[in-house]
């Protein structure tokens, strides 16, 4: 069994949420690792969770943290491979230690990307995380996406449709996806909702 696209789901806080990712067979699981986070997941609850889990990398999602505060953290997640940022340069640093990169970004933001911009984040190999908050993307924005995405690899994410997230990152040439974890409503009981509907959609079938 595999999914049809690369998969990355972010804000994992509970076990339930990352064995099922994990079974569905997606390749990134992202815990927020800022403590002022709504999300914030301490060392002991990733290695509670990530313990359990084997398949996906690990991805360390921070806002506001800069380059030489990250590494402080991470030095207390060590099985992360991946760090996601709003700030480019901060993960130009951080690449430069050896970790992967990606870049969240809004879709109002890629239009103002330049070529030499574009050309650094290439010779990064950083990935782009493009979030929307609509429910649907406008004739234009799929546009942008699309010549974008003959440059850079994109992760599509945000408040969009289900169909969209489903058919979108194959009618735009996208890398994959990415998708929100949710919270427990007691431990080891879940409500998945489009998580499940999105992910049983990608399902490719032995």
């Amino acid at each position: 069994m595999a999914l049809q696209t690369f998969v990355k789901i972010s804000g994992i806080t509970n076990l339930s949420d990352a064995r099922y990712c994990a079974g569905m067979y997606v390749d990134l699981l992202g815990f927020e690792l800022e403590e002022s986070s709504s999300k914030y997941v301490s060392p002991q609850q990733f290695k509670e969770i990530t313990g359990w889990v084997s398949g996906p990398d690990f991805i360390g999602e921070f806002e506001k943290l800069d380059a030489s505060q990250i590494h402080q953290v991470i030095e207390n997640y060590p099985d992360l491979s991946w760090v996601e940022h709003s700030d480019i340069q901060t993960l130009f640093t951080l690449v430069k230690s050896g970790i992967k990169g990606i870049l969240k970004i809004s879709i109002g933001e890629i239009s103002e990307l330049s070529e030499g911009m574009i050309q650094d984040i290439q010779a990064h190999q950083i990935f782009l995380h493009v979030y929307t908050d609509d429910r649907t993307l406008t004739a234009s924005q799929e546009a942008d996406l699309h010549r974008l995405a003959t440059q850079l690899p994109i992760l599509l994410g945000g408040n969009l449709q289900p169909d969209l997230v489903i058919n979108l990152p194959h009618k735009l040439e996208l890398k994959g996806i990415a998708l929100a974890g949710g919270e427990e409503i007691k431990p080891g009981l879940k409500d998945f909702d489009e998580l499940a509907e999105i992910l049983d959609a990608l399902e490719i079938e032995d």
